[in-house]
Parts: C-alpha cells; sequence; structure tokens
C-alpha cells in the first residue's frame, strides 16, 4: 500500500521527495520585514512551505497555564506571558505574508489555533497543518475538517487511541486526506526522546496515511535527524526555521537555518536516489551484462567424446553466465553428449540429451 496526499503542488507518497516544511513559527517576533525575510530563506533553501503560527494569548491559554518548555532556554513560565509576546500579526498581517510566498514560489501555510483564524487562513493555504496540542480537540478538529482540505496532524504526546479518535473525528466531519507526523512534545528535544522507531510504528498501524516527522531535536551538522526519519518513511518533514539560531528564547535554539536545511535538501536528494524507485528486489537494466558474464556457466574440465553420460568430474563452474546455469547441475549430471566436446567449453543445453 502506498497512500498519497496532495499538498500544495506536490504528490506526496512513500515513494517521493520529501515535503519540507520551514516552521518559521513566531521566530519574526513580530516583525513583517523579518518574516518576509524568512519566508525568503526558506525559499531559497530549498523548502516546500513556510509556515507561521496564528493565535492570539487570550484565546490561547489561560493566565494560569504553566510553561512547558526548557526554561533556561526561554524563561518566561507563563504560556499567556510568552503568547502575547509574539501574538502581533492580524489576519490582513497573514494575507501580505501569503500573498509574498505566492510571489516567491513557496507554499504559505499557518497553523491556525482558534476558530477565528481557520477562517480567515482558509483561502490562503492549500491544506491546514493541526498542532499536537490540539489533537484531542474534538471542535476544532471538526471545524478543520468541513473546510474540505488535506491535513497534516502533528501526534506529539498522544496514544494510538488518540490518534484513531482524531482520525474518525476528522473523517466524518469531511477530511479524508490526513497526514501522520510523529512528534516529541518536548521544547527541545533530546536524541535519547527522539524515539523515530515510532515512525514505523504509525505506518504500521496506520497504512491508509502518510507518515511524516515533525522535529524539535537541536540540529547537527549533517541533519541526522530529519535524514533519519526520511529513511524511516517519513515523507513530510517539518522543523523550526530561524535566521540565526544564537538568538536567545522561544524557538530559535532548535530551530534549523538556511545554511542546515540547504544541507538536508541535498541530503534528501542524495537519499532519496540511492532509495531509487523499486521496492520488489529484481534484476534492473543496468544488471544485464553482469547476469550474462559475471554469473557462472557449467563448464566441461577435459575433452569428451560422443555418447559419454556427463558425471560431477566431468564438469565445473566459470564464467561467464552465456550457457547452462549451476542451478541445473544436478539435472545436466547423468546426461548424454550427442557429439564430441572439447575441455573448456561452455555447455549449452544444445550440447546434451
Amino acid at each position: 500500500m502506498n497512500p498519497v496526499i496532495k499538498l500544495g503542488n506536490q504528490t506526496v507518497s512513500s515513494s517521493s521527495a520529501p515535503y519540507v516544511i520551514a516552521e518559521i513559527g513566531v521566530n519574526h517576533e513580530g516583525s513583517m520585514e523579518l518574516a518576509k525575510k524568512l519566508i525568503e530563506l526558506a525559499h531559497e533553501g530549498g523548502a516546500n512551505a513556510a509556515k507561521f503560527q496564528s493565535y492570539k494569548a487570550n484565546t490561547l491559554a489561560s493566565k494560569h497555564s504553566p510553561s512547558y518548555w526548557d526554561t533556561t532556554k526561554e524563561s518566561t513560565r507563563s504560556q499567556h506571558e510568552l503568547f502575547q509576546k509574539y501574538d502581533k500579526f492580524d489576519a490582513n498581517d497573514y494575507v501580505e505574508l501569503a500573498n509574498h510566498c505566492s510571489q516567491i514560489g513557496i507554499d504559505f501555510l499557518s497553523t491556525p489555533f482558534d476558530e477565528h483564524a481557520i477562517d480567515f487562513l482558509d483561502p490562503l493555504m492549500p491544506f491546514y497543518k493541526i498542532a499536537s496540542a490540539d489533537l484531542t480537540n474534538v471542535p476544532f478538529l471538526r471545524k478543520i475538517a468541513q473546510k474540505g482540505k488535506p491535513i497534516v496532524l502533528s501526534t506529539g504526546a498522544s496514544t494510538l487511541g488518540e490518534i484513531e479518535i482524531a482520525l474518525d473525528v476528522l473523517n466524518k466531519s469531511g477530511c479524508s486526506e490526513v497526514a501522520l507526523l510523529h512528534c516529541i512534545l518536548n521544547y527541545p528535544t533530546s536524541n535519547a526522546n527522539a524515539h523515530l522507531n515510532m515512525i514505523k510504528s504509525l505506518t504500521r498501524v496506520f497504512p491508509n496515511h502518510v507518515i511524516g516527522y515533525s522535529d524539535h531535536t537541536l540540529p547537527d551538522e549533517a541533519m541526522t535527524p530529519l535524514v533519519s526519519a526520511f529513511l524511516l518513511g517519513a515523507v513530510v518533514l517539518e522543523k523550526h526555521f530561524t535566521h540565526d539560531k544564537t538568538l536567545p528564547g522561544n524557538d530559535h535554539y532548535h530551530a534549523m537555518d538556511i545554511h542546515d536545511l540547504t544541507r538536508f535538501i541535498e541530503m534528501s536528494n542524495r537519499v532519496q536516489e540511492l532509495l531509487g524507485k523499486e521496492s520488489i528486489k529484481a534484476p534492473i537494466s543496468t544488471e544485464g551484462i553482469s547476469r550474462e558474464n559475471a554469473r557462472r556457466s557449467i563448464v566441461l574440465v577435459k575433452d569428451l567424446s560422443a555418447g559419454h553420460v556427463l558425471c560431477q568430474d566431468d564438469i565445473t563452474y566459470k564464467r561467464p553466465g552465456t550457457g547452462i546455469s549451476p542451478l541445473h547441475w544436478d539435472q545436466v549430471v547423468g546426461m548424454k553428449l550427442p557429439s564430441p566436446l572439447l575441455e573448456d567449453h561452455v555447455l549449452q543445453w544444445s550440447d546434451i540429451e
């Protein structure tokens, strides 16, 4: 089974190139100029989509919601307080960002976090991305599904049962095209906690859905987490994106920059080339000459006269493979030569009876 999903202009499947989402989020910190620059960097680096987050602190978190991130990196201990710092953009700003994406040729996305955002983002995006934290938000899932667009759903901190419930809600509300992203809801995620083998679990349990990975680990030179996820079958890949990984706070410290993104795109292209299009073991066309010349044939070890009945001591196996294959060794032993043959003759079926 090879499920597919249409994300923007790309048809994504287990045999396709990965669809890469540069998660700008709120790393623009309220600057339209910087937001547009990040879009341009994401496009230059090779991402398929530049994604933001559309929320207002007052509709997202109560004033009594504690932090769940590494407070040594982001010292704010209240979700409401942190989100207030970055909820500066309104609906018109996202229209401007979507237009900028269109102009440079990259898909625009923004994760909605309330019903108002679901509505104003709808005409701007080719599909919806739903954050892990809303996987159990039934009315929210229903409203997005009713828009009739494909959905990419992160599954951080969820059980298989919760994922099944979410898929059932989405399907019954009008959306059957859903990609599931493995995700660990730690900011940042240690390598020991990445548990990329869960990608295989999602593939096995949800064979009708394209599987991906949303990464919160610290990027390394080889972009190992994303490359590994791709090798395990994740073909929708999302990672936070910034122009400067040394900036303090929020999502800069575990994000990739354009250099990381460029390296990953180059490596994923190389990996996809290495993986190839064939998944069933079989000879490929370029192996034809090797099958013929590097394999063995049954060969005579001495001159033999007409009427001779072949025995084990009369034959050996040598290259090329243009004669009778040693696969038929036991069949050839006991057969008769109607004509005399010389030593080192490559035996053909026409030589024996």
